[in-house]
């Protein structure tokens, strides 16, 4: 039987077993599938005759092709530490992110669709095997795609790469073939030998739970190495829009040995103070391996999830609604609160709810989900700021002279990345993290008399981008200390100016995302594009200046200074320019960070 035109044989070998057998047990399933789809009439003859793939209904075939490519969900019942610290972490966050598919569609409209798949290929690695078109929406998608980084886009590589861009290969095979890991497998062994007490099957058919055939280790990926086909990414142009690896690489972190395992899946977020012991999995209620060293799968990190709660985190009751039914409750409006049902029991409110959440028990079920996972978001809110908290530092202020009533009063804050691995901030997409300082003076009677950092009606910044700012509604932040990263274009419109993205959409009729006409070492930077970056690089320095006018210091008295450094994942100029909804810059204010915030208070003579 033929089956290549579903899944390619898998790479991967268990110690003892030919490649065949590996691959098989995917066969096998595939072909029982197949045979159950026949007509249940007909000559035994005709019962054995497998339909050409252009004779199969699409959604089995899918499922076909998905056998080869296991959910983190089908990892879970061994795995529910490991899944459960996962399934809120920005790798599960990658293809369900509504930004990033806002942003998607935007760089593929503008490039006329010359970026294809290459955004996909990192944030929904297993969608890109399975051939899913990229303009797929989220519900059309399979589940494992929508998992964004999971499971098997780590644990089933079988060849070291020093490949960026998302070039790696995912080895496919079922929930029985072998995995890849940094361990040597023998936890593994031990219950592999001891099938009958562990309750396991190793192979369809068997009765137990479902279990992979062996681990194979995989040295790696413990290596910061393993990351990079990710994390170090560019575009046709030449323009880096993660240099995540290329900042680390030059990094004292890198010269003394660390990883980004060591800081990222520690037991201390962002720093290298060692890892967790325990078990990586639980079989029958009993752990393997209690005293092994075990990563943390949150991946402690600067981002943050603006979806709805009840799509992410990832909650393995959360299915029994569709996506798009999901999208039409309302949480904000405290649907399925006993408070908000009591209401409306009594005809206190009335709500015209849509058909899919007419029923008051479905309701008390999704809230259920919704709490659980706004709890999630709240412990992933808290590893954010020890993130950013253990690699940065404030000081000050530092006064120029003695501060007296009816002088100018000039001082500055020292901040530092503490961080030894890269630059503050880091990430993803060049020019979208944000990280400021937001400082304001207070004077004897309480009242914000002068400040620094402060935003408009959206949320933005007071500098070019403000929409408040070009209608004349608040004046340009002049002092304002911002280490956000800047893409620069050259346009028919004049010179160097700050762009959104990385394409020359005004001196191009047809803004095509290609390969520069001469070396981009001629220029040292593509032709009308640069980057130019902001952020602080490891263990460095920068001094925040301010000056606030003689005529705002009045009377002597006790002020006060607050400051705080303030960390978005996205500007929202650019969530509207890529077509972002109210919703989304709502949630993407509500979860934005206040790193290291205090208050002085000095005399004023």
């Amino acid at each position: 039987m033929n089956l290549s035109f579903i899944l390619p044989a898998a790479r991967l070998q268990c110690p003892g077993l030919g490649r065949r057998a590996v691959s098989l047990s995917v066969a096998f399933q595939i072909a029982a599938l197949m045979v159950a789809a026949l007509p249940r009439t007909g000559s035994a003859q005709e019962m054995k005759t497998v339909p050409p793939p252009s004779q199969l209904d699409p959604k089995l075939l899918r499922e076909l092709r998905q056998a080869g490519y296991p959910r983190a969900t089908s990892c879970r019942p061994c795995h529910p530490q490991i899944y459960n610290e996962w399934r809120s972490s920005s790798h599960a966050y990658a293809s369900i992110s509504p930004m990033f598919h806002k942003f998607e569609q935007k760089i593929n409209d503008l490039s006329q669709g010359t970026i294809g798949t290459f955004c996909l290929r990192c944030h929904s690695s297993a969608g890109t095997a399975l051939g899913e078109r990229r303009e797929l929406p989220l519900w059309e998608r399979s589940e494992v795609s929508r998992e964004g980084i999971t499971c098997v886009t780590c644990h089933r590589i079988a060849e070291e790469y020093g490949r960026v861009n998302g070039e790696r290969r995912i080895e496919p095979g079922d929930i029985y073939a072998a995995m890849t890991g940094s361990g040597d497998g023998s936890g593994l062994q031990m219950v592999l030998t001891n099938k009958a007490f562990y309750k396991v099957a190793t192979s369809p058919g068997e009765r137990g739970q479902q279990i992979h055939n062996c681990i194979l280790q995989f040295k790696p990926i413990s290596k910061s190495e393993f990351c990079v086909s990710c994390h170090q990414v560019a575009v046709h142009p030449g323009i880096k829009l993660e240099v995540v690896w290329e900042q680390f690489r030059d990094s004292p972190a890198f010269r003394a040995g660390t990883t980004c395992q060591d800081c990222h899946m520690g037991k201390t977020p962002g720093k290298a103070e060692g890892y967790f012991t325990g078990p990586a999995a639980v079989v029958d209620g009993k752990a393997i391996n209690p005293e092994r060293t075990r990563h943390d799968h949150r991946f402690a990190g600067p981002g943050y999830s603006i979806a709805h709660p009840g799509i992410f985190p990832h909650h393995p009751d959360a299915h029994q609604f569709p996506l798009e039914t999901w999208l039409k409750f309302d949480y904000r409006a405290g649907w399925g609160e006993p408070g908000f049902e009591e209401k409306v029991g009594k005809k206190e409110v009335t709500v015209a709810f849509p058909k899919e959440w007419e029923s008051e028990i479905d309701r008390e079920e999704a809230r259920r989900i919704v709490d659980e996972n706004l709890e999630l978001l709240k412990q992933k809110r808290e590893l954010r700021r020890q993130v950013m908290e253990n690699g940065s530092k404030i000081e000050g202020p530092f006064f120029t002279e003695t501060p007296r009533a009816g002088r100018r009063l000039r001082f500055h804050y020292k901040v530092t990345n503490t961080n030894p691995g890269h630059n503050m901030p880091s990430g993803s997409l060049g020019a979208q993290p944000e990280l400021w300082l937001n400082v304001a003076l207070l004077d004897p009677s309480g009242k914000n008399i002068w400040e620094s950092g402060y935003v408009d009606s959206h949320g933005d910044m007071a500098d070019l981008h403000s929409l408040d700012l070009a209608a004349g509604k608040i004046k340009r932040d002049s002092q304002l200390f911002n280490l956000q990263s800047k893409f620069l274009t050259t346009n028919v419109k004049g010179t160097d100016r700050e762009m959104y993205l990385p394409v020359n959409m005004d001196i191009d009729q047809i803004p095509f995302i290609r390969p520069a006409g001469q070396p981009v070492s001629v220029l040292n930077h593509p032709p009308f594009i640069r980057m130019e970056q902001r952020s602080l690089p490891p263990l460095r320095s920068r001094n925040a200046r301010y000056s606030v006018p003689a005529s705002l210091l009045r009377e002597p008295g006790k002020y006060r200074l607050a400051v705080r450094m303030r960390s978005r994942a996205e500007p929202i100029y650019f969530m509207k320019f890529v077509g972002a909804t109210r919703e989304m810059e709502q949630a993407m204010n509500e979860w934005m960070l206040d790193i290291h915030p205090y208050t002085v208070e000095f005399d004023v003579k």
